[in-house]
This record gives C-alpha cells, structure tokens and sequence, in this order.
C-alpha cells in the first residue's frame, strides 16, 4: 500500500519542475496549463473526474474536482493552492529553480513555499483518499487555479465570477498561508511551538502615480519636470510610518506569544517587543500598520529628452476598517500634482477563530504534536481567499508544517533558495489527512 507520505516528496518536486512562472504580463507569463494537466492525470489516475477551465486567456489552467462525503447535507470543504509562482533568476541560486532537487533534507525550487508544498500535499492525501476508498464527512472540493501572484484575475477571482457552480454547497475552505510552525521560548525554560493558523489578511492593493510637466531639451532648465515631481512623491509616501493599528488577530497571537514567554507588547516599542521573535517578526510587524511600498518607476525614453509623463507603482497593505483614512493620508503626501489610480485592488478579509472547523485543524495539529498549539494570525499579503469569500465562503490559512526552529521561513517565501523540509512536508500530510477524515 502506498501511503501520502511516501508520495509527497516526489509529488512537490515534480510540480517545482513545471516552470509556471508569472511575471503578471500575458506576453511573458509561461501559464499553468501543462501544470494543470499533469496534476489531473495524477487525480484521474485513482478514479477522480476533474474539470479543467481556461481563466479567460490561453494557457491559464485552472483544475477543479470533487469527493462525496458521508453527509451531503453538511457544507463542503473547499481546499485550494494555486500553480503559478513568482519568476527567478537560476544565476542568483545555488540550484536551479526548477530542478525539483531533493538533498540535505529538503525539497528546492521555486515554489517549494509559495505554494506548491501545499499543492504536493493535497494531492498525496487526495490520491490516498480515493485508493483506500475512504469516505471523509462532507464533500472535498479541490482546486488548484492560476494566476495568484499577480491578482487572480485568470484563476480564482474568474471562476468566482464565471464558474461558482464549481464551488456549489461550499460553505468553508482552507489554503495558504497558515498552519506552519513558530518556535518560542517557554517563560520557564524550553521551547513551545505555535501553529500560525490564518483568519485575516491586509488588502492586496497596487497603486500607479503618474505627474505630468514639460517635456524638453535635457540641457534646458526645467522648473517642472514630471520626473523630479514623482520621485519627491515617491520618497515621501515610502519614509511615511502609519500608524499602529491592533487589530483582533493581531491582538490575539501577541497575548499567546506573551503568556508562553513572558514577553511584554505593552509599551511604546512594540514593534521592538517584538522582534524578539526572531525571523517571523517581518511577518508579524508588517501587520501592526498599513504599508506602502514602492516598487517600479517608469520615465522617459532617451537621455537628453525629459519627458512629459512619470510613473511609479506603489504595493499598498492596508488593514481592515482603515481605507479611508489610509487614502486620506496618501492624498496628503502625494500633493497636488501627482494622481493616483488603483491598477489591482482587492479587499481586506476577516474571520474569527472558532467554531468547528478550527476544533478540527486543532486537533489533528495535536495529534502530530502533542506540544503544539494553534493561535490565529493575520497575513499581511494576500491569498485566493479574497475571491472565495466573494461565494460566501469563510476561509483559513491551514497549510500545516513543523518547521526547524532556526529555519528562517519567512525569507523563503519569493526568496532565493527557496527550500522545504522534507520532514515538515511529511508531518502536513499527517495532520491534513487527519483534518480531513475529521473536519
């Protein structure tokens, strides 16, 4: 009998194999078809029937298939990963990005986090459901949609608007980002391991600033030039601080890490508090206050022509409740001439910590781990969670992984070297297939 366990390793590494890359320009993104197909082959191979859909442009698969439960009458469980990934750059890593290379005791390659470790371990506890003839409670919906690094537009966010009937009966879901490791102190010596489980997320908001002024000689004075004008509002709206702003999870994760570790977040240096917290405290602090990012300029096409137009785009993550004030704020630093627009702009998502489901995710996490315990986190980018809460649907972070305690996790996610422990890869089959026969 083959199990998930020993199909996981081989199933991430194939996927990183599959360059689906998305540079967020049709022209230059490789797509997710051939990706997508192979990962219906591997489904229809133990008796799945899966639907494959183009998200409105050649090329952008988008897989979606469906296991009877016991009880049609109970809600079905959405569990989604997305097959796109950001581009690399094979000269900046010591492997090939996407060779898929299994040594040293982890899975490497672009997408080996964000997100095709998930997608490797939905698919080993899929297959292994459907060979062992195993029944779980409610209906399994699983989807593995394109386009997630650069908005959705042709992967979740479509389905939602074309295809729902895919997503019929569905009343919750779990995906990325949530259900890794973070390993603490104990006040009283030791350590103790929190599970990161998601129920919030900032928006996933771009921004593109344009200034217009006099175009002309390159030699000549110039007492409006558009380039001059963007950069000075650029610099201004990057050096801004937001405000801190303690939202609900937030407030719920830092009272966790407190009680465990006798670590105060009271006083004025919270963001010093915590970066105690080594590594994961990018994570963490990126959620107390709204950020704006610059992130591409765009002027001029010659050396001794100023040019009469300048861009620049802007990753804004702002937190829920605060748009309004977060808008009022950007208007103020930009000044009078300099416009702004929002080229994607994709809301804030909440939900609480309760309720069943998240007894189920409990509870299969303390199976693995007796020493685990689950807390609630906001993400402070994005996920397909925002289209799927569109269908109504309440939706979590729950990719479960039990990370080396000096793993710097946070740093892999878009970073070089990408990597996944083996042995976490195997500990999230355990605990999804637990959940799964239990949710």
């Amino acid at each position: 009998m083959v199990s998930a366990v020993d199909e996981v390793v081989d199933l991430v590494s194939t996927l990183i194999q599959f360059d689906t890359s998305n540079t967020g320009d049709p022209e230059t993104t490789n797509g997710e078809r051939d990706c997508a197909h192979w990962v219906a082959e591997k489904l229809e191979e133990v008796g799945y029937r899966t639907e494959y859909v183009e998200g409105g442009a050649p090329g952008r698969g988008n897989l979606v298939t469906r296991l009877a439960g016991s009880d049609p009458t109970r809600g079905a469980l959405l569990i989604h990963g997305h097959l796109d990934v950001v581009p690399a750059e094979a000269a900046d890593w010591s492997v090939h990005p996407f060779s898929g290379v299994v040594e040293d005791g982890y899975v490497w390659g672009r997408g080996a986090v964000d997100m095709k470790n998930m997608v490797g371990m939905v698919i080993a506890v899929a297959r292994y459901l459907k060979r062992e003839n195993i029944v779980p409670p409610r209906d399994l919906v699983f989807a593995f949609v394109a386009d997630e690094e650069a908005g959705s537009k042709y992967g979740a966010q479509w389905l939602v608007d074309h295809r729902p009937d895919l997503f019929d009966g569905v009343t919750e879901a779990i995906g990325e980002v949530g259900g890794f490791s973070l390993t603490i102190p104990r006040r009283d010596g030791g350590d103790r391991r929190l599970y990161l489980i998601e129920t919030a997320e900032k928006s996933m908001s771009w921004m593109r600033l344009t200034s217009r002024g006099q175009p002309g000689h390159g030699s000549f004075t110039h007492d409006h030039n558009a380039v001059t004008t963007v950069a000075k509002a650029v610099a201004r709206l990057g050096e801004h601080e937001f405000p801190v702003v303690l939202t609900e999870p937030v407030t719920q994760l830092l009272a966790a890490i407190s009680e465990e570790t006798g670590y105060g977040f009271e006083g004025d240096d919270l963001e010093g508090a915590i970066a105690k917290l080594g590594s994961i405290s990018r994570i963490i602090g990126a959620t107390l206050r709204d950020t704006a990012n610059p992130t591409m300029l765009q002027a001029g096409y010659k050396a001794n022509v100023v040019p009469a137009s300048a861009q620049a785009i802007i990753d804004c993550r702002i937190l829920p409740g605060r748009r309004a004030a977060f808008e009022a704020a950007v208007d103020e630093l930009l000044g009078p001439d300099v416009t702004r627009e929002w080229v994607t702009d994709l809301p804030t998502y909440e939900t609480t910590f309760d309720g069943e489901l998240v007894e189920a995710m409990t509870a299969a996490l303390l199976r693995a781990d007796p020493d685990a315990r689950p807390v609630p986190y906001m993400l402070s980018g994005g996920t397909d969670a925002k289209a799927f809460a569109r269908l109504g649907i309440r939706c979590f972070g729950f990719a479960p992984l039990r990370l080396p305690a000096d793993l710097d996790f946070a740093a892999l996610f878009h970073g070089i070297d990408e990597r996944v422990p083996i042995s976490a890869l195997e500990f999230g089959v355990e605990v999804l297939l637990d959940f799964v026969m239990h949710c």
